[in-house]
């Protein structure tokens, strides 16, 4: 199992997607706050900057569809495992032609494509949380039984265990991994809940790291050539709170990345790439 963890948090590519003018006013929220759609195009160029020239990594951009105004969230149309990409079946019918361009990006970057064909099921990027051990899958209002199914199918390799995503709109709205073996959690009792199932439910321990709000959970954990441990996370102007508790990871590099507008039409920050660990061809 070591071999498995060994390339965890290793990426070389990032692959992201304009932000339509559309999302102020016609993306899916579950709050009726108004977004600031320049605000929103600054703190996404922000993030695609960081992953760019701070990390390091090839981005792939793909064009904002008008459309689709939900389309800069691209982790809900695949997920990416060593060679692997399941391109998913977004659970909200307005989603679903997002999957397009993603597909044909991931074709252009070598990987496997699998495609969930069947209509029974339903599955965003957001309910699954890779470990590096194994997958948990939230089973929410996006995600179904089926989509766990058929996600288990395309990653034989891993577990795949289901978790009940009862407040919230995915699972990683309130968790995500902040290094090997360290799951960070949100303090509210729906969020303590699920990681009391996700640890029942492994045969491997985790650490945690237990942030006052569910939505600063939500960060991205990398391990880079000569940066070593990296987190990408909530700024003190959003979650001053919750900042101060990332500073106890002393062995990571933190960067605060802001996401005040997104998160108003529920967008979280690994909602906004797909990552990829691209062996280098030989």
């Amino acid at each position: 199992m070591a071999g498995l963890m060994a390339g965890f948090g290793h990426f070389t590519h990032a692959v992201v997607r304009g932000v339509p003018a559309s999302l102020a006013k016609e993306a899916l929220r579950t709050n009726q706050l108004e977004v600031d759609p320049e605000k929103a195009q600054r703190e996404h160029d922000a993030y695609v900057e960081v992953l760019r020239s701070k990390l390091g990594l090839e981005v792939v951009e793909l064009p904002a569809d008008e459309t689709l105004p939900d389309c800069v969230f691209v982790e809900d149309a695949a997920v990416v495992c060593g060679d692997t990409a399941l391109i998913t079946r977004p659970g909200a019918e307005s989603r679903r032609n997002e999957t397009e361009a993603m597909k044909c990006a991931l074709k252009e970057l070598d990987l496997n494509i699998m495609e969930m064909a069947d209509e029974n099921a339903t599955l965003d990027g957001g309910d699954v949380l890779f470990t590096g051990r194994e997958f948990f899958v939230g089973l929410s209002k996006r995600t179904n039984q089926r989509g766990a199914e058929i996600l288990a199918d395309a990653f034989k390799d891993y577990a795949v265990s289901t978790v009940p995503v009862l407040e919230g709109l995915h699972l990683k709205s309130f968790c995500s991994m902040g290094g090997p073996g360290l799951i960070v959690i949100g303090s509210s009792e729906p969020a303590q809940k699920a990681l009391k199932i996700m640890q029942q439910m492994s045969d491997h321990r985790y650490d945690k790291l237990t942030v006052p709000d569910d939505l600063a959970a939500n960060c991205i954990y990398m391990n880079l050539p000569n940066k070593g441990h990296v987190l990408l996370h909530c700024t003190p102007e959003e979650f001053p709170e919750s900042a101060k508790v990332f500073e106890k990871l002393k062995d990571h590099m933190l960067i605060p990345v802001s996401n005040m507008e997104k998160v108003k039409v529920d967008g979280a920050l690994t909602c906004c790439s797909v990552l990829i660990n691209k062996k280098a061809n030989i």
